[in-house]
């Protein structure tokens, strides 16, 4: 069944955007306040057990209240699409800001890495798990769950030093670290060629399955919400762009190949 957007809450958004209402400000952000806790769930799922929900949650609150702030509801965009990078981002904020690895997890990582490159050298290839574990003598088991606490050190503080050369000279992360914040315009012109290519002949709410899926990664229950469609229904709508988009690229494969 299909969720109607309730204009009261469209009524609700223009009242707060015209007077900035600090009553109406915490009525939106006690609305929306279960999103937060769903995305920090998620986050947490893939840290490692000594991370708190409520952290979590607390660093997510800022982003929603930032969203709160920014959000236009005259583009036609549903909060909850907008908000929920917003929301994800100051908890990954918080994270990298709080340096938040054990020490614990982070001596497991480097151990990881050392073993990786000495069997790397030996072998003259990657090595396997197998191979790691019995390096490490420990069993299989014991290595995949050693390696999965040790990927959390992928968030972490860029301004830490890293040593090199037995200690000998310091440098913080982030000087070593390539900047791949500005936009390459070759690649986004490419980027923009591909998007047009996929959503041509699609309507409106294809092409935002599509980009919603694909782009932004939200579920098929996520999209369901912001466009007011039922999971099933927008299941059935992605299958059916699927099987246009096939047909479309046979006939494009047909005509460069005739």
């Amino acid at each position: 069944m299909r969720k109607k957007v309730d204009p009261a809450d469209i009524a609700m958004w223009r009242e707060f955007k015209r007077t900035n209402d600090l009553c109406l400000r915490n009525t939106l952000i006690e609305k929306y306040l279960p999103l937060v806790r769903y995305i920090a769930e998620r986050v947490l799922s893939k840290l490692p057990q000594s991370i708190q929900l409520d952290d979590l949650q607390s660093a997510g609150v800022l982003g929603l209240m930032d969203a709160v702030r920014g959000y236009d509801p005259e583009r036609g965009v549903k909060f909850e699409t907008y908000c929920t990078t917003r929301i994800r981002g100051a908890i990954l904020d918080e994270l990298r800001a709080t340096d938040w690895v054990p020490r614990i997890v982070r001596s497991k990582a480097n151990k990881i890495d050392k073993t990786f490159k000495v069997l790397e050298v030996q072998l003259g290839r990657n090595p396997s798990e197998i191979e790691m574990a019995a390096e490490l003598d420990i069993s299989l088991p014991e290595y995949q769950e050693m390696a999965r606490e040790a990927t959390a050190t992928t968030m972490t503080s860029l301004t830490t030093d890293s040593r090199e050369d037995d200690g000998s000279k310091s440098l913080r992360k982030v000087d070593l670290l390539e900047d791949k914040k500005g936009l390459n315009p070759e690649v986004e012109f490419k980027k923009k060629e591909v998007t047009e290519f996929i959503t041509r002949g699609l309507n409106r709410k294809e092409r935002l399955i599509i980009i919603l899926y694909y782009y932004e990664e939200l579920t098929m229950r996520e999209i369901g919400e912001t466009l007011s469609l039922s999971e099933s229904r927008v299941c059935q709508l992605h299958s059916r762009i699927l099987i246009r988009l096939k047909s479309q690229l046979q006939n494009v494969q047909t005509e460069l190949l005739s």
